[in-house]
């Protein structure tokens, strides 16, 4: 029998005020799943990732989650269903100490412990009581990685995790998303430049291109055959 997707949308179109930024997207997307969202900078990316966590109303179409319809423009309501963004600006608080920032997001009754996020990164451990704003860039964002995953989400959006980071630690991070969604079964949506990493852990991907999807399906295909992918970011059918 098979899985229900976790989250679903329906002919999903998003932007600001009047102007459409991405239209008529439709997602599937199961328990323990990586997506990875590629495409050309302008494509609409970002502002698909604060639509399905709510933070700017849906011009059109419909968000789905363990078949609940998730109302438009309502980032609480996001967030307490189980959606949870990673933005690119990481989005910490810079005055206080790692562990404060981990301790913030924790939601009550929920006992994730600090050491739990520790084992992920363990390069945290010593800097517990380092303030968040002297972390290096790579640091900063495991550290916006767990302050997401300390609040147990079902659905985890990260934006860009790779902004301003060396391509030796993108490497040292990306392996964690894979582990993070075999180990919760949350859906993980990601969106990155660093294609070949992006693909090494993702079960499906799809390129989006002046708002719309030009190329999606199983990630392993577009690691066999990159070819389509080129075509796709460069506006052209893939055959």
């Amino acid at each position: 029998m098979n899985q229900p997707p976790l989250l679903q949308t329906t002919a999903l179109s998003g932007g600001y005020g009047k102007i459409t930024v991405f239209r008529d997207l439709n997602l599937d997307l199961h328990p323990g799943n990586v997506l990875a969202i590629l495409g050309p900078n302008g494509s609409g990316k970002t502002t698909l990732m604060m639509t399905l966590a709510g933070l700017i109303p849906r011009l059109a179409g419909d968000v789905t989650l363990q078949g609940k319809t998730l109302p438009s423009g309502k980032p609480s309501i996001a967030n307490r269903s189980g959606i949870v963004l990673i933005p690119d600006n990481r989005e910490l608080f810079t005055t206080l100490t790692v562990q404060e920032n981990i301790e913030i997001p924790r939601l009550p009754g929920h006992t994730t412990a600090i050491d739990d996020m520790l084992e992920l990164f363990p390069a945290l451990k010593k800097r517990l009581k380092i303030k968040a704003g002297s972390l290096s860039g790579g640091e900063q964002q495991m550290l916006a990685m767990a302050c997401g995953l300390v609040q147990h989400p079902k659905v985890l959006l990260i934006d860009e995790m790779s902004m301003g980071l060396a391509p030796i630690i993108v490497e040292t991070l990306m392996p964690i998303v894979r582990q993070v969604a075999d180990g919760t079964q949350a859906t993980v949506v990601l969106v990155e430049q660093h294609v070949g990493l992006a693909l090494e852990v993702a079960d499906e991907a799809l390129v989006m291109v002046h708002g719309q999807v030009a190329l999606q399906g199983p990630a392993q295909q577009f690691r066999n055959d990159p070819t389509q992918l080129e075509a796709a970011y460069l506006g052209d059918t893939p055959t």
